[in-house]
C-alpha cells in the first residue's frame, strides 16, 4: 500500500509546531492515520527533530482517548531516549575538557525539548587527543571517514550503549573546512545551558544562527521544520544581536546566506502565524531569495541549488578570495568536484557516504 503523503504530512506537522493556536484539522489528520501511517509520521518528525514538540500539541488538544495515549507513547520512548544520551554528552564534553580540548555543544540541544539523532561537538583542541579521549575513556569505534569528513576534519564516534553518533568537529567548521577563526569564535563565546538537569557550554545565540545557515544553505541545501521552529523561538526571545551576527558573518564571508537564512525562516513562519519575524531592515535587504523558493520533496524543505545554492555559494568564494584567505579559497573551490562525485555516487550506489 502506498504510504502517506509526505507534502500533506510536512504541512501538518508545521501546523502542529510553528501554529500558535490550536490546530484541530492537524490532529484530525492524525487521528484518520492508521498505525502505518501514524508509524511514518513518527518518523518524518523524527527526521525534523520535532517528535516531543509536534505530539504535545495532540496531547494537549485532542479529545481522543486512542490518540492521545499513542501520543504519550510516543513522546516517553523519545524521553527515554533522550534520558540516555545526555549523561553521556555530559560525561564527554567534561572528558574533553579535562584532557585539553574546549568543547562545545552544536545544534543538538538547539532543540530542547527535543534533541538531535547526532550529538555534535565543536573543540579547539588537539585532534589526536579527542581520539584518545572518545576511544579510552568511552571505548569508541571511529566511523569512517569520507572525503568531506578529511577536509571539514570532522570525526564521528561510535559509542557503546549510545543509539546517537558522536559526531565532532576539530577546529574547522563550514562544508570544507574553511572556517577556521569562525571556529575559535564559536568556542570563545560558549553560554552555559542547563538541559535535563547536567549543564552544557553551548554555542551562543549568533553563532547557532551561524551554524544552522551552514548546515542548511551551505551545504544540505535543505530545511527541516526543527530549523524554523528553533530560530523563530530564538528571534522572539529577543537573545540575537543582529548586529554582532553581521560582523561575524561579514567576517566569515556568509552574510548574504545568513540573511537569506533569516529571511527564509521568516516568511515560513508568515505562512503559519500570519506575521513575520520582526527582523532588523538590513537582514531583509542583504537576503538573496525567500520563503517562496522553498519547497517539500523527499521528506525536507528544498533549497534549490541553482541557482540559488549556487549563487550563495560564489559569492563566498569571492569574498573568502578578495580577504586574501587562500588556503581558505583553495578550500572552497574544491566543493564543486565534491559536489559533483556525491552526486554520482548517489547515482550508482544511492548513497554518497564515502564523499560527504
Amino acid at each position: 500500500m502506498p504510504g502517506i503523503d509526505q507534502k500533506k504530512a510536512l504541512h501538518v506537522l508545521c501546523l502542529l509546531t510553528l501554529k500558535s493556536d490550536p490546530n484541530p484539522s492537524a490532529i484530525g489528520y492524525v487521528a484518520e492515520l492508521d498505525d502505518a501511517g501514524r508509524a511514518e509520521l513518527l518518523a518524518l518528525a523524527d527526521a525534523h527533530h520535532v517528535v516531543i514538540r509536534a505530539l504535545q500539541q495532540i496531547v494537549q488538544e485532542s479529545g481522543d482517548v486512542d490518540l492521545s495515549l499513542w501520543a504519550s507513547a510516543a513522546i516517553a520512548d523519545e524521553q527515554e531516549r533522550i534520558g540516555r544520551a545526555l549523561p553521556i554528552l555530559s560525561d564527554i564534553c567534561r572528558e574533553l575538557e579535562a584532557a585539553g580540548c574546549p568543547a562545545g555543544v552544536m545544534k543538538s540541544l538547539d532543540h530542547w525539548p527535543d534533541l538531535g539523532n547526532d550529538l555534535d561537538l565543536l573543540t579547539t583542541g588537539d585532534q589526536q587527543q579527542v581520539v584518545e579521549v572518545m576511544t579510552r575513556a568511552f571505548r569508541a569505534m571511529i566511523e569512517a571517514r569520507s572525503w568531506g569528513d578529511r577536509l571539514a576534519n570532522k570525526w564521528n564516534f561510535r559509542v557503546p550503549g549510545l543509539r546517537e553518533s558522536t559526531e565532532i568537529h576539530v577546529g574547522r567548521l563550514g562544508q570544507t573546512g574553511e572556517h577556521k577563526a569562525l571556529a575559535r569564535r564559536f568556542i570563545s563565546r560558549r553560554v552555559p545551558r542547563e538541559v535535563g538537569g547536567y549543564r552544557f557550554l553551548v554555542t551562543a545565540p549568533e553563532e547557532r544562527i551561524i551554524e544552522a545557515t551552514l548546515q542548511r544553505v551551505y551545504r544540505h541545501f535543505y530545511f527541516r521544520v526543527c530549523d524554523i521552529l528553533d530560530t523563530a523561538t530564538l528571534a522572539d526571545s529577543g537573545a540575537l544581536d543582529y548586529g554582532e551576527l553581521q560582523l561575524a558573518s561579514e567576517q566569515a564571508g556568509i552574510w548574504p546566506g545568513v540573511a537569506t537564512y533569516l529571511r527564509v525562516v521568516s516568511e515560513w513562519i508568515e505562512r503559519y502565524r500570519g506575521t513575520p519575524l520582526a527582523l532588523p531592515g538590513h537582514v531583509l535587504s542583504a537576503a538573496r531569495f525567500g520563503g517562496d523558493t522553498i519547497y517539500a520533496k523527499r521528506k525536507f524543505l528544498r533549497v534549490p541549488i541553482l541557482p540559488q545554492g549556487a549563487q550563495l555559494y560564489a559569492s563566498q568564494l569571492m569574498r573568502t578570495a578578495a580577504r586574501g584567505e587562500l588556503a581558505a579559497t583553495l578550500r572552497l573551490s574544491l566543493l564543486p568536484p565534491l559536489a559533483s562525485a556525491a552526486a554520482l555516487a548517489f547515482r550508482l550506489t544511492g548513497s554518497d557516504k564515502g564523499v560527504w
